[in-house]
């Protein structure tokens, strides 16, 4: 049995194929530049080489129908037909308050999500789409949400209330959701799984840091707080999103240069967090290079990057009321970064956080789950790859056996010690040719 499962943006498509059978990945791509002019797919399949073809995608619908040729074409394809897939998973990046677990699609949760998109309105639109061009494309099977937003309803109102006039929240619903629900879940369960704890006993503090990033505080296996807020803007300093600031400052920037809403809006979200500070760079990757060059503005993004982290890092060893378990780096740059890391466990070791040099250094793979602390940390530091979509695939094939239920009385196959990601055991084979001291750092579940 096979699903397909579909993250839509406002311009791209990603896709991913898994065989449940197997347990296996046997395809995924994106489709990019949807709704824009020079549009493209790039498909990867296993046991063949990358294909790639211009195509234009003029909406999601025409960008869901050429990932179905794609996959059923007889040289590049996976699948002889359609009929195989039995079951479609879609990432929704807001579900409001609406919802605290995965469900099937039907018009009701449809409409919901249109009733919600205002707080979700770089996401929502797109996603919604994306479901209905795929319901089109693949009419006669279950197809499934899986929000960002879910993982977070267990916060108490202490977290995700905002302290604003209280008919805010009755009447437009402002308060705290926050994003990144689906990696946070995965590296939660896997934690528990690595620590050798039942998932109500583990107290972790996880940092998902990527082009968009995010830290949850996870208290007895569920999400206590996360920083980000009403929308994705809120928190952590990201490559192009400012993260906190004086909510005053959008006023003063408005009367003082004549900036409109939608202009101060674009500047927060689209031209400030790294790429604001340096004036150039929003990946991490050219702003090492940057300052290794001497430039000091990359420098300066680089520590208040690293400092809002231990901020929030500090905060959250606050609301747990216990020493953490762990603290994690997930995501391209939590996982691949270890300049990033460094600088974010600097002058934590009277907390606890001890950081090893050589094993951070080490750790640079997607395929293993590693532990970068010194052996004699209080707290131990995992960098654990994250798996987003294999969280929407078990959601939704759990939704259509009927099987599904909240994470805290649900078991994903990953959480067993015996787990085994198989396309990444062969890729952590080639990171260990190139990386051989790898082997050294990689974590084994207790059991």
């Amino acid at each position: 049995m096979v699903i397909l499962t579909l993250n839509c943006g406002s311009s791209s498509a990603k896709y991913q194929v898994f065989d449940w059978n197997n347990k296996d990945v046997i395809a995924s791509g994106v489709v990019e530049r949807v709704t824009q002019e020079g549009g493209s797919i790039t498909h990867n399949a296993r046991g063949k080489n990358e294909y790639k073809m211009n195509h234009e995608c003029p909406n999601h619908t025409i960008a869901v129908e050429l990932i179905i040729r794609t996959l059923t074409d007889p040289e590049v394809g996976v699948i002889s037909d359609m009929s195989v897939i039995k079951v479609v998973g879609h990432r929704v990046v807001h579900g409001g308050n609406k919802f605290s677990k995965s469900v099937i699609v039907t018009p009701e949760v449809i409409e919901t999500f249109r009733a919600v998109q205002d707080l979700g309105p770089l996401h929502n639109p797109a996603n919604i789409l994306g479901i209905e061009a795929a319901q089109k494309v693949l009419p006669n099977v279950p197809h499934c949400a899986i929000m960002d937003t879910a993982w977070h309803q267990t916060m108490p109102d202490t977290s995700f209330m905002y302290a604003v006039p209280y008919e805010w929240y009755t009447d437009y619903d402002v308060r705290r959701y926050g994003f990144h629900g689906t990696s946070f879940l995965y590296t939660a369960k896997r934690a528990s799984v690595i620590l050798g704890k039942k998932p109500s006993e583990t107290n972790v503090i996880i940092a998902h840091i990527g082009n968009g990033a995010s830290m949850c505080c996870v208290k007895n296996g569920v999400s206590f707080d996360t920083s980000m807020g009403i929308t994705p803007l809120e928190g952590l300093v990201m490559g192009t999103r400012s993260g906190d600031c004086d909510p005053a400052l959008a006023f003063y920037m408005m009367r003082k240069a004549g900036l409109s809403v939608d202009e101060v809006d674009s500047a927060l979200n689209k031209k400030s967090g790294l790429l604001g500070i340096t004036g150039k760079y929003a990946d991490r990757r050219d702003v090492s290079k940057a300052m290794e060059e001497g430039d000091k503005r990359s420098e300066l993004a680089y520590k208040i990057e690293t400092y809002r982290v231990r901020k929030y890092i500090g905060a959250y060893m606050a609301a747990l009321e216990t020493k953490p378990d762990a603290l994690i780096f997930t995501a391209g740059v939590g996982e691949f970064h270890h300049i990033v890391r460094a600088g974010i466990c600097k002058g934590l070791e009277h907390l606890g956080i001890k950081l090893d040099p050589r094993k951070n250094e080490i750790a640079r793979t997607r395929n293993a789950e590693t532990c970068i602390s010194t052996d004699d940390s209080p707290i131990k530091i995992f960098v654990i790859p994250t798996d987003e979509e294999l969280v929407l695939t078990e959601d939704s094939y759990a939704l259509m056996k009927g099987s599904y239920d909240i994470h805290t009385k649900f078991t994903y196959t990953f959480q067993s010690p015996d787990y085994v990601n198989k396309g990444r055991a062969e890729g952590l084979k080639r990171d260990l040719e190139k990386n051989p001291a790898l082997a050294d750092i990689i974590v084994k579940p207790r059991t």
